[in-house]
């Protein structure tokens, strides 16, 4: 089974996934609440694109993240996970 049927086969996660909202997951990082304790370490152009745990291939909207086995993230989404790609 090649890259692309792999990532075929997931799912996109849903915001209301109980890990999702554990993590504060969500699809857009505009929509961060900053009033939540847990994004106290969110800055503006933190985002599933230049996180460490994305993969899958540069440019696509949805791809896998190891936080999330078998669920594809939002490239434009961000959780309080999120660390910096080195």
């Amino acid at each position: 089974m090649n890259r692309e049927s792999q990532a075929a086969d997931l799912v996109k996660l849903e915001e209301s996934d109980p890990v999702a909202k554990a993590l504060v997951y969500v699809h857009n990082a505009a929509d961060v609440d900053a009033s939540n304790p847990l994004t106290a370490r969110f800055e503006a152009g933190q985002d599933c694109s230049n996180c460490a745990q994305i993969q899958g291939e540069e440019g696509e909207e949805w791809r896998p993240c190891g936080i999330f086995p078998g669920k594809l993230v939002n490239n434009a989404g961000w959780c309080s996970v999120w660390v910096a790609k080195t």
